[in-house]
């Protein structure tokens, strides 16, 4: 099972390196993604503060929008490397 998993996210990650390597990607898609992974940045130290529990609700809230900014990021970004490469 964890082959077949893996042997998924290859072409997946491929794509995407070669898609954010083109340097299609504009800055202003960027900054949202850089604004969530600091809220996981800042519910970290609270964490590490001793407040806990704002600390994990704002970690997991900044893990969560990380991971759909980066898809939105990533899909926007693959999407003009395609226009570009195939001229559609």
């Amino acid at each position: 099972m964890i082959r077949s998993s893996r042997r998924l996210w290859i072409p997946i990650a491929c794509l995407v390196v070669l898609a954010l390597s083109s340097g299609a990607a504009s800055a202003a898609n960027k900054t949202k993604v850089d604004q969530a992974t600091r809220r996981v940045e800042q519910g970290a130290k609270q964490i590490g503060q001793g407040k806990v529990g704002p600390g994990f609700k704002e970690m997991f809230t900044g893990i969560g929008h990380t991971v759909f900014e980066g898809a939105k990021f990533s899909g926007k970004t693959m999407d003009e490397f395609f226009k570009k490469s195939f001229g559609s």
